[in-house]
């Protein structure tokens, strides 16, 4: 396929005064190929777009069934484009082979570009070292821990510092403040110094409710002056705000 960049070299080889032949040749294309281009004023993208095909060439064949299928993604738009298109083979049988999935799942992608909702958008979070520890408990229950043959059912207070990743832990059974003292004070005893902030989810043993006028429970804010620590919580219902300890706990779990 003849690039923009080699009827440009041929271009300037003819304008330089080289025969058809010799330009074609510097430019990597045949001589028939050169001569089209030569007589033809414009570049093989601009040639592609004038041919770029805006209508179908066969019917539709989801479309009878179509306002079925949007109702389905107006109701739960995260539905995946198998599992309706499961559905539509089983209530019209005959209607729909497997070699029509592709076309269907490109059918709802559109949707979803065009019609669907919006998406959260993320923004990256730019981290600078030394200046935010986050933790969080999580539960090693679904591990099946035992100890002597007998389970094990506990949790992991976790702290990582979002720049380097240096993580530690701390066996609990409860998310108390207890047990968040504990693991915080143990996490920055292991550490050997202290990060600017410390970060966690909205845990009620750190973090008042919204009609409170203070931000953090007072032991909780009590242990942050201790330290000099300023405290940060994360929004509602927004996880990946704490991502670096979140993601640990999955690396963490995995490798145990």
């Amino acid at each position: 396929m003849v690039t923009d960049n080699q009827v440009k070299q041929l271009r300037r080889y003819l304008q330089q005064g080289k025969t058809l032949d010799l330009a074609a040749a510097k430019s990597g294309m045949d001589p028939k190929t050169a001569r089209k281009y030569r007589d033809h004023h414009k570049l093989p993208s601009e040639v592609k777009a004038e041919h770029v095909r805006t209508w179908r060439t066969r019917d539709d064949p989801f479309a009878r069934h179509w306002p079925e299928v949007e109702s389905f993604l107006e109701l739960n738009s995260g539905l995946e484009a198998k599992t309706l298109f499961d559905h539509l083979q089983r209530t019209y049988p005959g209607h729909f082979s497997d070699g029509q999935l592709r076309t269907f799942q490109r059918k709802v992608k559109h949707w979803r570009a065009t019609q669907g909702p919006g998406k959260e958008v993320y923004f990256p979070q730019i981290h600078k070292p030394g200046r935010i520890g986050q933790s969080d408990f999580t539960c090693m229950n679904q591990l099946e821990v035992t100890i002597a043959g007998r389970p094990f059912n506990h949790l992991i207070y976790h702290f990582v510092l979002s720049y380097s990743n240096w993580e530690t832990g701390t066996i609990c059974f409860s998310e108390s403040f207890e047990s968040l003292s504990e693991g915080l004070q143990n996490a920055l005893w292991d550490l050997g110094g202290v990060p600017q902030y410390h970060q966690t989810d909205r845990l009620s043993a750190a973090v008042n409710k919204p009609d409170n006028p203070e931000e953090f429970t007072r032991m909780y804010q009590g242990l942050l002056s201790h330290y000099g620590l300023r405290g940060r919580r994360i929004n509602p219902s927004k996880a990946h705000e704490n991502g670096d300890v979140e993601q640990r706990h999955h690396r963490f779990k995995r490798a145990v």
